[in-house]
């Protein structure tokens, strides 16, 4: 059992540590991305739970809107739901960059209890297929969420509601092309457009991490200038 729980925990505990030492300037509080990581494992039961009696009641007649509601956009709304409630007006989501890690750090709670589920179920042989696909797309999902999470916090009113907006279709939509992918019932071409698909995620979600900090780095010159005017 402990192997098993340390296999299924382990890729989320590494992706995260990856975009927190990716942190250019302070260190987030280790407590409140605990807290956050809680929330979205504890967020994986009642998910799971609906998903289940939509499932056996057999709403949707079709996958693909199955995939789309059912899957990713209940999952992906509950995820953004919590960093709008829990996190958003926090006093220590001070930096652009925060965004991105509170966004991760809660995605890959739900994707670590969901994993460790999962394993319990179907055993190890699945471990490594499930760390590079379900547990990393998780991952850079919350990342994009937490990008226009991070811009909307300070961005004008007007502006952050766009951003808001787009902080739950950015990964609604990837997350519905993903299990698109995965539902082909076409041998061989699953792996054919997941592949280029899981490229395209890192790279765009990267590319999402330059431009946060990016906007960090703006925010701590403008805040420098700010506390040089006030001390003068």
């Amino acid at each position: 059992m402990f192997i098993l729980l340390s296999v299924a925990i382990a890729p989320a505990l590494a992706l995260l540590s990856y975009f927190y030492l990716r942190k250019e300037i302070s260190a987030e509080p280790s407590r409140l991305l605990l807290h956050t990581f809680i929330y979205g494992a504890i967020l994986t039961f009642p998910i799971l739970f609906i998903q289940h009696v939509f499932q056996e009641e057999q709403i949707f007649s079709s996958l693909f809107i199955h995939q789309a509601i059912v899957t990713s956009l209940l999952e992906e709304f509950f995820k953004w739901l919590v960093l709008i409630v829990a996190i958003y007006k926090h006093v220590e989501f001070d930096d652009p960059y925060d965004g991105i890690l509170y966004g991760a750090s809660v995605a890959l709670g739900f994707a670590t209890v969901e994993n460790i589920l999962y394993l319990l179920n179907f055993g190890m042989e699945a471990a490594i297929l499930r760390a590079i696909l379900p547990v990393s797309s998780h991952a850079l999902f919350g990342v994009l969420m937490g990008y226009y999470i991070g811009r909307a916090k300070f961005a004008t009113l007007t502006k952050s509601r766009y951003e808001i907006f787009f902080a739950l279709m950015a990964p609604l939509i990837l997350h519905t092309i993903y299990n698109s992918i995965l539902g082909l019932d076409i041998t061989g071409l699953e792996l054919l457009l997941m592949v280029p698909f899981m490229l395209f995620l890192w790279l765009f979600s990267l590319s999402k991490v330059k431009k946060a900090h990016v906007l960090s780095r703006k925010k701590r010159f403008v805040d420098h200038e700010y506390y040089v005017e006030e001390k003068v």
